[in-house]
């Protein structure tokens, strides 16, 4: 199988279990009234407490934390209104207006969640909960409540939830960047089926900083072979503390169901993102503004004059950005961030990506056989002023090597397209049957509404996506397609 479709085989093995069809998300934009930061559960319970000297002890430890956490992990069943437009297989020979009216069904969906405050906070993906007018949450003893959506951030597939309860079971939070592969963990959540809801599997870590799957914008997954299935989406990753250290978002699978390897946010990214949309509704991310990057290799590193292989060559400075403004160039080699090594430009985009607007970065770089130390304030990363910035040239050099090009999505063309008002995004407005993304599936009329997560609504914020995934050296991304009121999903290279 190569490289694209392991990309849409992780995809839709990691989507929630849903009975229907997928449409495009109303609930992106949520108000946030309430502002108080969860109070987080600080109990310890470390397991070098637990002494393990027989096959016994280490079974009990193991039922011991499930025990104590299972009661903090939920299930999250959702409803959505989909309405379709009833297609006259007659149309060549009569108009019957029977077939020209919309319907509309319930479509339910699975998935699962954490409790992270005592006082209703719940953590779970956004793929989860997208799109859907009623959201029920079962707790561990069987009651069940309604949540409303506190925020939800597409670009990182998280979303925070509340319920009206202050006596919940709350999990502890762990230290994703203390983790260790080949570490024990566990994973809780309800796959497939409700009547499944808080099974635990068994596994280790496998790897760390998984990134480049195209799942979403912003990705450095924690990779475990404990058993995934879809449903398990939102649930927790559990270390031998009895901590959270994941949020199990997705798994690559040739079959749709668990082979071995399973992906989950980490809980230090989960957390940032999860009380940026608590205080201000939404996330905002750092913009440095350095559109490509080359590793440098040993014959590279020869060539610059450094001592060892290490960081990366900065191929282009995007104009009036903090980059530029700081006095960065083409041909810089970077070589640290905040006095840490950088090893990869990939890495270092997610970094910088992670990173709040306004903060003050330093940077190591080698010029000209000399090395400096540069300090730059990021501004925010813009999808729109991203595209703007962009010359005729570039938008045309970027339009060919996608193969295809997008437009507005005015009224007129939803109702050419038959497309509920709420539909947003931007739509393929001319294709190359030559193209890979043609190969791929893609058509004109399509409606792209996501690319790797992140949520497009015109296009500008399309271009602006691909521009800051190709700057961050993604070379495959997953767009979120509209086909005639159906959601579906497609991989494109870059």
């Amino acid at each position: 199988m190569d490289r694209i479709k392991i990309t849409v085989a992780i995809l839709f093995a990691a989507l929630s279990f849903y009975v229907g069809m997928n449409i495009a998300s109303e609930n992106m934009d949520q108000v946030v009234e309430e502002t108080t930061l969860p109070t987080y559960n600080t109990e310890e319970n470390p397991s070098e407490n637990v002494p393990i000297t027989s096959l016994r002890d280490l079974n009990n430890a193991f039922v011991d934390i499930a025990e104590r956490t299972n009661p903090t992990v939920v299930t999250i069943t959702t409803t959505q209104t989909v309405r379709m437009r009833q297609q006259n297989p007659f149309s060549f020979f009569f108009d019957d207006p029977r077939f020209n009216e919309e319907r509309e069904f319930q479509r339910d969906g699975l998935g699962s969640g954490v409790i992270v405050s005592a006082d209703g906070y719940i953590i779970t993906n956004n793929h989860v909960i997208e799109g859907a007018e009623e959201i029920r949450v079962m707790l561990f003893d069987g009651d069940e409540l309604d949540a409303e959506i506190v925020g939800t951030d597409p670009a990182s597939d998280i979303a925070v939830l509340r319920v009206d309860s202050d006596e919940l079971s709350a999990i502890s939070l762990g230290d994703s960047d203390e983790i260790r592969v080949g570490e024990m963990v566990l994973a809780i959540g309800s796959p497939l089926n409700p009547e499944f809801a808080h099974s635990v599997s068994k596994g280790i870590i496998s790897a760390s900083g998984r990134n480049s799957l195209g799942l979403s914008q912003y990705e450095s997954y924690i990779q475990t072979d404990a058993a995934i299935n879809p449903g398990n989406s939102g649930g927790a990753l559990v270390n031998m503390d009895g901590e959270l250290i994941g949020i199990n978002t997705a798994i690559a699978s040739q079959s749709g169901g668990n082979q071995g390897i399973g992906f989950a946010i980490p809980v230090n990214m989960v957390r940032n993102v999860m009380e940026a949309l608590i205080t201000d509704g939404r996330v905002t991310r750092g913009y440095l503004g350095i559109a490509s990057g080359g590793e440098v290799d040993e014959t590279m590193s020869r060539a610059l004059g450094l001592e060892n292989a290490r960081g990366f060559v900065i191929g282009e400075v995007v104009p009036d950005t903090p980059a530029e403004n700081a006095g960065l160039m083409s041909g810089d080699v970077i070589l640290s961030l905040n006095g840490k090594p950088v090893t990869s430009y990939r890495d270092f985009s997610l970094q910088i990506g992670n990173s709040s607007p306004g903060t003050e970065i330093t940077l190591g770089i080698f010029r000209d056989g000399e090395s400096m130390s540069v300090e730059v304030e990021l501004a925010e990363r813009d999808l729109e002023g991203i595209a703007e910035s962009m010359d005729n040239d570039e938008m045309e050099d970027l339009t060919e090597t996608l193969g295809f090009e997008v437009d507005e999505l005015t009224d007129a063309i939803r109702g050419q397209l038959n497309l509920d008002s709420s539909v947003q995004g931007a739509v393929v407005s001319a294709i190359s049957q030559t193209s890979r993304a043609y190969r791929q599936g893609l058509r004109r009329g399509d409606v792209i509404s996501q690319v790797a997560g992140q949520q497009v609504t015109t296009p500008n914020e399309f271009y602006g996506a691909i521009r800051s995934l190709i700057e961050e050296g993604t070379d495959a991304a997953l767009l979120r397609v509209n086909r005639q009121g159906r959601s579906v999903f497609i991989a494109i290279e870059l």
